[in-house]
């Protein structure tokens, strides 16, 4: 029984032990395999470490390599560092030479360039001392402004090339140039006064000729009408008559005309203040205000249009009073402001309107006639005339310039 019970029990216990050590030998073995996995999953992380680090060293390994051939090529044996030592040594030598050759030629060039600077100078001095002289001649007194911008640019070109001119020169040479325009204006006015003096002492004598002549006249007529005046009285036979009586008023006219020009010959300063304009040749709003001592003043106005002008003067006013210069000079002294000709104030044209001239006549003179708007027929006519009626007047005036050539050759 045993025997059968061991014999039965037996395999079972034995299987049971059998199993029993096959599931712990599963367990040991799964242990196994994890371990072993688990191994493979570092060496596999090692292996791929181990590669990344293999790329890293062959990429420094690779740049040592191009570092160790630049320094191949970069490094030299002692035998080329000698033969460069040499060539150094040569090139310095030649480099001294050359550069005591530099400082000796550049010292004879700052020699040259302390005598042309010498030079320089001197040319600019007699250069600046000439031009100062010539613009000095040449001034007048019309060109003061245009003489000290002459000098003004002198004085730039000479500062422009390096010859100093202190400030206090400057204004030495601009004084010395006033003082000249001085001088000159001067002795230009004293000029200009002998000439006015001569014109005026012709004037003068123009008009003791006209007053002469004038007192001729009268006289004649003054004579002839006395002498109708008793011829009238003596076939009147000392009845009253209308024609006696006319005649006595002539008689009393002409004796009263032959006093007011001894009266006003009299006068050294009366005459007539003229205010003329001409738009033809100086525009609109220039008018000349001058005075005039003739007995006709309307011949001087016509005088001053002559051949000088385009066009004819136009007469604005014509003041008659006793102390025409003053009235004259007042006039100019008010509109100093609008003169043209700024360079010479002795000019008598003046830009401004005929109102404002009345006004002053008014306050320094007494009410006056006067003409507002100037006629300047010959100006406006020129304007509007045709081509043909110009050729036509053209011809005409060479037709009797010829008839006068063919009259003076006949005489």
């Amino acid at each position: 029984m045993l025997y059968v019970f061991f014999f039965v029990v037996g395999p079972i216990v034995g299987g049971v032990c059998v199993f029993l050590l096959l599931l712990g030998r599963e367990r040991s073995v799964r242990r196994q395999k994890s371990k072993f996995a688990e191994q493979e999953r570092r060496i596999r992380e090692t292996s791929q470490a181990l590669s990344s680090r293999q790329q890293e060293l062959d990429q420094q390994a690779a740049t040592l390599a191009d570092l160790q051939k630049k320094l191949d090529t970069r490094s030299v044996s002692y035998g080329e560092l000698q033969q460069e030592n040499s060539l150094m040594k040569r090139d310095l030598h030649n480099i001294d030479v050359s550069l005591r050759k530099v400082e000796l030629d550049r010292d004879q060039q700052r020699q040259r360039q302390e005598a042309l600077d010498a030079r320089a100078q001197d040319l600019a001095r007699r250069y600046l001392k000439e031009n100062i002289k010539s613009i000095s001649n040449s001034m007048n007194p019309n060109n003061y402004a245009a003489s000290k911008q002459r000098l003004l640019d002198v004085v730039e070109r000479c500062r422009g090339i390096g010859f100093h001119i202190a400030a206090e020169d400057e204004q030495g040479y601009l004084g010395d140039l006033k003082a000249e325009y001085g001088r000159i204006v001067r002795a230009a006015f004293e000029r200009e006064e002998q000439a006015r003096i001569k014109a005026q002492i012709r004037e003068e004598q123009q008009r003791e000729r006209e007053i002469q002549q004038e007192l001729t006249r009268l006289d004649r007529e003054r004579v002839a009408i006395q002498a109708a005046l008793e011829k009238a009285l003596a076939e009147a036979k000392d009845k009253h008559s209308e024609e006696i009586e006319r005649l006595r008023a002539r008689l009393a006219e002409a004796e009263e005309k032959s006093k007011r020009v001894t009266s006003q010959a009299q006068l050294t300063k009366s005459g007539h203040v003229y205010v003329i304009s001409n738009i033809g040749s100086f525009g609109d709003g220039v008018f000349k205000i001058g005075v005039t001592r003739r007995l006709e003043p309307e011949i001087r106005v016509r005088e001053l249009g002559d051949a000088s002008v385009p066009f004819p003067f136009d007469m604005h006013m014509m003041i008659s009073c006793d102390d025409a210069p003053t009235l004259e000079n007042t006039l100019h002294q008010a509109l100093h402001k609008g003169v043209v000709n700024k360079t010479n104030p002795r000019k008598e044209f003046f830009r401004t309107d005929i109102d404002t001239i009345v006004e002053i006549v008014k306050k320094h003179h007494g009410e006056v006639q006067y003409v507002a708007d100037a006629e300047a027929l010959q100006y406006r006519q020129s304007l509007t005339m045709s081509d043909e009626d110009s050729e036509f007047i053209e011809t005409v005036y060479d037709q009797a310039e010829d008839e006068g050539e063919q009259v003076g050759d006949a005489e």
